[in-house]
């Protein structure tokens, strides 16, 4: 490293850090206040306490809302990863005339604001009667993902070595075979990436989710909203705190399993 790089570098690490802790200073603020003694929004907090856990794990309403948002998430990260796979795939592979007409249809969710999104799901999810449903939801979640695993997936095709299926091919290996033996083992680290962002979008989507629901089905992120804006109720950070467990679980999981995975591909 020459003396500019390391004038260059310095500056860069101390501005990656500077981002870094603003934006785990929510986190770092929301967690201590779950743990408050006091019956108010108070930091840092005067005493520790429980309470607020055991409100939230007693409180059937809040239950529901969790228990509603992870079948919401699962589902959506298999048919949304499936949808997105195929679709990466399928464009990666072809030439035909308008497939970056349909890359940027199949994107557009990513891109067009969420109440815009919204609005146009409310309003014909209405008409087909999957309002304040479990399938309404999945649906509505799954265009919102399928953008995000296809960006997943698309990263890992970039680097992929087509011989190898060739190479299955002239050894009698047939379409299904290799892609299962073959194709899908590569692309695994991509495919479970875009899982998790399918499954963390879903977990955490809160503007489509208003639009969708009903007084009989909602989702964590609808109760949480619920409960700031009807009321000041500070089991919302016992909560906020559950949500950022999940997700980071989820995506720590995820990435260990991801590198294990590109270790053994390399060996």
């Amino acid at each position: 490293m020459n003396r500019s790089e390391g004038a260059l570098g310095r500056p860069l690490r101390a501005w990656v850090t500077m981002v870094g802790l603003l934006l785990l200073a929510p986190t770092a603020i929301v967690i201590p206040m779950s743990f408050s003694a006091s019956s108010t929004f108070q930091f840092p907090p005067s005493g520790w306490s429980l309470q607020w856990y055991r409100k939230f794990f007693g409180s059937a309403a809040w239950l529901d809302s969790v228990g509603n948002s992870l079948r919401v998430a699962v589902l959506v990260g298999v048919l949304a990863t499936v949808v997105g796979t195929a679709a990466a795939l399928g464009l990666d592979r072809s030439g035909f005339r308008g497939r970056g007409a349909l890359r940027g249809a199949l994107l557009a969710p990513a891109i067009v604001p969420s109440i815009l999104v919204a609005v146009a799901m409310y309003a014909a999810f209405l008409k087909w009667q999957l309002v304040g449903s479990l399938g309404g939801f999945v649906l509505a979640h799954t265009v919102l993902a399928v953008p995000f695993v296809m960006v997943a997936v698309a990263t890992g095709l970039a680097g992929f070595d087509r011989t190898v299926e060739t190479a299955s091919a002239s050894l009698g290996a047939g379409p299904v075979t290799t892609f299962r033996r073959i194709t899908l083992p590569l692309l695994l680290p991509g495919v479970l990436s875009g899982f998790v962002f399918a499954f963390v979008t879903s977990f955490d989507e809160v503007v489509v989710a208003l639009f969708l629901q009903s007084p009989k089905f909602h989702t964590l992120p609808v109760q949480m909203y619920q409960s700031v804006s009807l009321q000041t109720d500070p089991t919302i950070s016992a909560a906020a705190s559950l949500v950022v467990t999940i997700t980071t679980g989820v995506l720590l999981l995820t990435q260990l399993r991801g590198n294990r995975l590109t270790t053994g591909n390399a060996k």
